[in-house]
């Protein structure tokens, strides 16, 4: 399994120290992805991950140049908050100042990259390829926003959120993907080799994300694993919720679809077929 270091994924952490994969016979291995999305679609490209929780424009985009994977249920219905953000000695003050600019990204693919293309692109701009630098992750962009070697940085909005309290970084504003935020992947190898065992992976973290949703202990436990603020856990937490079936709805997945050939980040948009398992 990977994930991104984001307290999206802690019913994941709360499943494997509980021993639910264990009690139905799955030994599941975490591993980190600090470089996000990007990070985690090579990884299933080269079989070094089985199953990944990756974006949802991310991951479809890549399924369709060619990822040998498959989508096998939504994590999240709710879209994520990408906060847009500049180091605190930019010049730049405000969100519309930004698509003539410089974007740290942390993979050419990642959402980092592919929000940024979908925002100008609903606002009629088109982004050049060499406006954006490949910073590979969180830290990595801090350490480029700060010397002003690039100008804008798109985030999830609550892990970033310490660095503005702190001083570190200035927060632009805020842009909503039009669709649910994270979707589960795994590899046509993985499901052609061990579906029976993905099935029951996929009712263990179902029945651990409504529990979750419904513990009045899960906003404590954010704020204290995540070191965020607790009233900014409880923003996210009441306004964020988990999938409880692996069901993707052909809505869902046309309106990426258009919205990433319109972009011009995908050329063709395949049958909906082509991206379930």
């Amino acid at each position: 399994m990977g994930g991104v270091p984001e307290h999206f994924n802690l019913p994941w952490h709360l499943a494997i120290e509980n021993g639910l994969f264990e009690k139905e016979g799955i030994e599941i291995e975490w591993t980190v992805f600090k470089g996000g999305t990007g990070q985690m679609t090579q990884a299933l490209r080269n079989n070094e991950i089985d199953v990944c929780i990756l974006l949802t424009e991310g991951i479809i985009s890549d399924i369709v140049n060619g990822n040998p994977s498959k989508l096998i249920g939504k994590y999240l219905n709710t879209p994520l908050i990408w906060g847009v953000y500049t180091g605190i000695n930019n010049p730049v003050n405000h969100y519309g100042e930004i698509y003539d600019k410089n974007y740290a990204i942390s993979r050419f693919g990642s959402g980092s990259h592919l929000m940024p293309i979908v925002d100008a692109n609903a606002k009629k701009i088109k982004l050049q390829k060499e406006q954006f630098l490949v910073i590979k992750n969180l830290e990595g962009a801090l350490e480029s926003l700060s010397e002003n070697e690039t100008d804008a940085f798109y985030w999830e909005k609550y892990t970033t959120k310490p660095y503005v309290d702190s001083g570190v970084l200035k927060h632009l504003g805020d842009y909503v993907t039009p669709w649910p935020c994270f979707m589960i992947a795994a590899t046509n190898r993985i499901l052609e080799n061990e579906k029976s065992t993905i099935d029951k992976m996929l009712k263990v973290i179902y029945f651990t994300s409504k529990q979750f949703m419904t513990s009045p202990t899960s906003i404590q436990e954010v704020s204290d694993r995540y070191n965020q603020k607790l009233e900014d856990v409880k923003d996210w937490f009441h306004a964020t919720e988990w999938s409880t079936n692996e069901e993707i709805s052909d809505k869902v997945l046309e309106n990426v679809l258009h919205t990433l050939k319109y972009a011009g980040i995908i050329d063709k948009k395949p049958q909906l077929d082509f991206f379930r398992a």
